[in-house]
């Protein structure tokens, strides 16, 4: 006998939406590399790390990837890592425009630490919020990320507001809290990767519930 049904009702079960790989762990990943490249150019100047080593990979992991990382946040719904992503990855795209800048003469290098101040400055503003933020819906390790960054981003604005160079003062101070930073970035990426396929890596609670 047959059975009714409304009008409009599918006659079988929806399709099932594929899954999603979790792009946190490539957008983590592109951040730790790029802000370590640059880290130990601020930790320890031109003369034994060049800025130029980083300009490619700011571009294009550091920049692309991550930026496109934040992309697919927002088709995973994770509000948080689509703008935390897609920021940065414009933020280090735009470093690196800055630098090309530079080489083509169109900016004076006499004007670089001024406007890279009042840019880790605007940035800063935006981490703050966005550390606070974490601290009630993120865990542990997503939290040591934008607080070590948090730190990072202080030391170096107040240190081009000096007019401290590469390698010296709080800029290079900055350098290294940048690098712990990195590591901090590389350790959540990790966790991603690892516990994708079964626990291994503790990343922790939110640090305020």
């Amino acid at each position: 006998m047959a059975v009714d049904r409304p009008v409009g009702a599918p006659t079988s079960a929806p399709a099932i939406a594929p899954a999603i790989a979790n792009p946190a762990a490539l957008g983590l990943a592109a951040f730790a590399l790029t802000t370590f490249l640059l880290s130990v150019h601020n930790a320890m100047g031109v003369s034994r790390e060049p800025l130029l080593v980083f300009l490619g990979f700011a571009i294009f992991y550091g920049g692309l990837a991550q930026f496109c990382a934040g992309m697919w946040e927002f088709k995973t719904g994770n509000t948080f890592g689509a703008t935390a992503f897609s920021t940065y990855g414009a933020f280090w795209m735009g470093v690196a425009a800055t630098v090309v800048l530079v080489l083509w003469g169109k900016l004076a290098v006499t004007d670089v630490t001024s406007t890279l101040a009042w840019i880790l400055t605007a940035f800063a503003v935006f981490n703050t919020y966005m550390l606070l933020i974490s601290a009630r819906t993120q865990n542990t390790a997503v939290f040591l990320v934008f607080l070590t960054l948090e730190i990072t981003e202080i030391l170096l604005a107040w240190g081009n507001f000096n007019g401290d160079a590469a390698g010296s003062g709080l800029v290079s101070i900055g350098g290294w809290m940048g690098i712990i930073t990195a590591a901090v970035a590389w350790y959540a990426s990790a966790a991603i990767v690892a516990n994708s396929f079964r626990p291994m890596f503790p990343v922790g609670r939110p640090v305020w519930p």
